[in-house]
């Protein structure tokens, strides 16, 4: 016969489930531990056209992590990033959790602990150029100033 402890604990573990660590952690990060994760991205960024490039150089880096990617997404916004990870030979996983949405989009992590200090990745950069001055906006406001302007 089991001793009382671990019949309360069976049913314990029938009723609320099997005992996890951290499982606020666990529910924010996909199931992975922070103290595992190499990098994240929020489902914000996912979202962003391309593919962040701090991330690719990541999965290059790092051959032996594994990607998971945030099921209650959009196919289309994880299919990048799944091409990358099959690009340098690593595994992904489509992780859905129909309880919990957490504001993540996407992990990459090894099955152990690396304890890495700073795991989000900035906003993309934009690569789009500062107007150059000397060259003439096209404005209402522009529009309204040449007009003035010439009257004089």
């Amino acid at each position: 016969m089991l001793p009382k402890q671990n019949v309360n604990d069976y049913i314990l573990q029938g009723i609320h489930g099997k005992k996890e660590t951290k499982p606020d952690e666990r529910r924010k990060f996909l199931g992975i531990l922070r103290e595992r994760i190499v990098a994240a991205l929020t489902q914000h960024q996912v979202r962003e056209n391309g593919v962040y490039k701090e991330m690719e150089t990541l999965m290059k880096e790092n051959p032996n992590a594994h990607l998971y990617l945030n099921g209650n997404m959009n196919y289309s916004y994880l299919s990048k990033y799944m091409k990358v990870a099959k690009k340098y030979k690593i595994e992904s996983t489509i992780v859905t959790n129909k309880v919990h949405d957490t504001e993540i989009g996407l992990v990459l992590a090894y099955d152990f602990a690396i304890d890495k200090e700073e795991i989000y990745i900035m906003k993309q950069k934009e690569e789009n150029p500062q107007p150059q001055k000397g060259k003439s906006q096209k404005g209402l406001l522009s529009v309204f100033k040449n007009v003035f302007k010439k009257e004089k």
